[in-house]
């Protein structure tokens, strides 16, 4: 997928999320939802491992629990889903747009400069523990490591539930 293609996709189910809020309609919303994940997806990778924010996306503050939702309910669901799925991918436009941030699927595109005149796929990120993630060759940093991980050894039982004192107790 190229950056073009990326931003007009991407500006065209904005545009269709701005329709939903205007006419809200839930079989619209599930056609919607599901092909603005398949870009996103595409596009940054998988979305558990990006943005939090799209955890809140279908989840309506309020829950209808053990009947169907009456047609205002299920108009404000979808007005309110479409307005927060709608703020994600105004995101991800902004990243691949205003920003010009490399993405999963590019092959070359405007605002890449040289890269654009030569497709290339893009390496995928390889997610790293901390400690390895490329960081600059410090000399004293295994040893500072080293010493954070024994203080929090030193401190692992604070969180655990302790049977009451009865000196205190007493008071």
């Amino acid at each position: 997928m190229t950056r073009d293609e990326l931003i007009a996709r991407t500006r065209q189910l904005i545009a269709e999320g701005e329709r939903l809020v205007a006419g809200p309609s839930l079989g619209g919303l599930q056609t919607w939802l599901q092909l603005s994940d398949d870009l996103l997806s595409r596009a940054w990778g998988s979305m558990d491992r990006y943005h939090l924010a799209w955890l809140m996306v279908g989840k309506p503050k309020g829950i209808v629990r053990g009947r169907p939702m009456t047609a205002e309910e299920e108009a404000a669901y979808v007005r309110e889903v479409a307005t927060q799925k709608n703020a994600a991918l105004r995101m991800s436009l902004d990243a691949v747009e205003r920003q010009h941030m490399p993405f999963v699927g590019e092959t070359g595109g405007p605002g890449l400069g040289e890269a654009a005149a030569t497709p290339t796929p893009v390496e995928p990120v390889i997610d790293r523990a901390p400690d390895r993630s490329g960081l600059p060759a410090d000399p004293t940093l295994a040893d500072r490591l080293a010493e954070a991980r024994r203080s929090a050894d030193a401190h692992r039982d604070h969180g655990e539930r302790r049977a009451p004192r009865s000196d205190r107790m007493e008071r």
